[in-house]
């Protein structure tokens, strides 16, 4: 049935192309939205930039006639800019009384519903006008087309029973066809029916519907770091296969996402030479209040920020300080050696809109402060035989405007779950320290 969708600021500002979003419906802008729009268009920052780009898309619209009277859409849908009458606003409870932004949206919603024979809907990601308006009667709801449910988030592993025949066959012939739907690239525990300890771990090969064995990591570790658990083994034979060219690795603290990301970006940059750099980049968003701006130049100023990026530098190249001298260079001078030779990159997130980057290991660290439409922004970015890993956890976000349902990270991971050229790992026991593990389950 057709409905009338009322839109607040803010979700035009998280996506901005909810305008076309809401299929043959009726989409409503208060024109008080224009105002905030151009309140916000100014901030060079994501909100700016979507401010901007909803002011755009508007303009277009309105070459085809009257936003006031409606602009038919290209979904079948609507799109019109209505006034806020004075006498609708007056209407309102005595403490919404005034001419705030929030209580004009309210007004116009409440005004479609008393003159309108379909249902209406104000949509908003601002809990307390979602309860403002079920107070008046107005049906609410939260912007929810990228949203995922994190209950039931793809956690890219499964185990799946079957024959001792079937195990040998797959170590033998070096695959073997499983019945049942699997998605590419997911990583199985094969079981033995009759025998559950004879277990076997292997890959869903592409959409072949084969399953394949995992290859067989260096005696020695990737870049001298060695998989600690079942989870960790998966993660590093998928980072390491270059016919994937999207990883995600979600987990809680202390997982090891981000040290096994850049093992393997070193293996694959400094060791194998398939890729030209190791470039590394994340948010730069604060864990509670900002301190205020950084002295001194570009580099010392991301060093706070790139910290936990040198740390697991340093864990991987700390134990190198003794390394024969036929070892490379970058085992024994660590992750200086490698930026003076430009084959390793830190960087923040901020001026990656507009470039190309072309066969490179990029890893984004904390993606899970990332909205989907600045993840989308990232993975464009990618050139001709360039790899992204994402890594995060949905539990520690530092972004207000998203949460572990909304956030890039986990929008990404069930949007490229079917995809053949993406592979995803969950990873759930955490390795950093016997505290480190306890705190994060307690806590």
């Amino acid at each position: 049935m057709r409905k009338i969708f009322v839109l607040d600021t803010n979700v035009l500002l998280h996506d901005p192309a909810s305008l076309f979003r809401f299929q043959d419906n009726d989409v409503v802008l208060p024109i008080t939205i224009i105002e905030e729009l151009d309140r916000f268009k100014k901030l060079s920052e994501t909100t700016g930039r979507n401010a901007r780009q909803v002011s755009r898309s508007l303009d277009e619209l309105r070459q085809q006639g009257h936003l006031i009277d409606g602009i038919t859409l290209k979904n079948g849908g609507t799109l019109k800019v209505a006034l806020c009458h004075q006498e609708t606003l007056k209407a309102l409870p005595i403490e919404l009384e005034g001419d705030q932004n929030d209580n004009a949206i309210l007004a116009v919603a409440l005004e479609f519903k008393r003159q309108s024979n379909l249902d209406v809907v104000m949509v908003s990601k601002d809990t307390n006008l979602r309860i403002k308006a079920d107070v008046l009667g107005i049906a609410a709801q939260d912007y929810e087309t990228d949203k995922v449910d994190i209950d039931d988030l793809y956690t890219g592993v499964a185990e799946v029973y079957v024959s001792a025949e079937e195990i040998n066959q797959l170590f033998k012939q070096g695959d073997v066809t499983l019945e049942g739907a699997l998605y590419p690239n997911q990583a199985l525990t094969l079981i033995d029916r009759l025998n559950p300890s004879h277990t076997a771990l292997a890959i869903a090969h592409g959409s072949s519907g084969k399953v394949i064995p995992l290859n067989k990591l260096p005696h020695q570790g990737v870049s001298r770091i060695q998989a600690r658990n079942r989870e960790q083994q998966f993660a590093l034979d998928l980072l390491l296969r270059d016919n994937i060219s999207l990883v995600t690795l979600v987990g809680k603290a202390g997982t090891g996402k981000t040290l096994l990301a850049i093992a393997a970006g070193l293996q694959k940059v400094a060791d194998e030479r398939i890729y030209s750099r190791l470039l590394i980049a994340r948010p730069v968003v604060p864990m509670g209040k900002d301190i205020g701006y950084l002295p001194g130049d570009i580099k010392d100023k991301l060093t706070p920020w790139m910290q936990p990026l040198y740390d697991n530098f340093d864990l991987i190249f700390g134990g190198q300080a003794n390394a024969p001298a036929n070892q490379p260079a970058h085992w024994r001078h660590g992750h200086d050696e490698l930026m003076e030779r430009g084959l390793l990159q830190i960087e923040p997130l901020t001026y990656i809109r507009g470039r190309t980057i072309p066969k490179q290991f990029l890893i984004v660290d904390e993606a899970q402060n990332l909205t989907p439409h600045e993840v989308k922004t990232i993975l464009t970015r990618a050139g001709e035989g360039t790899k992204i890993v994402l890594t995060g956890d949905p539990d520690q976000i530092d972004n207000p405007y998203v949460d572990a349902a909304s956030n890039g990270l986990t929008y990404v991971v069930e949007r490229f779950k079917q995809e053949t050229l993406a592979a995803h790992i969950t990873l759930c026991q955490g390795e950093r320290s016997e505290l480190a593990e306890r705190s994060a389950a307690l806590l």
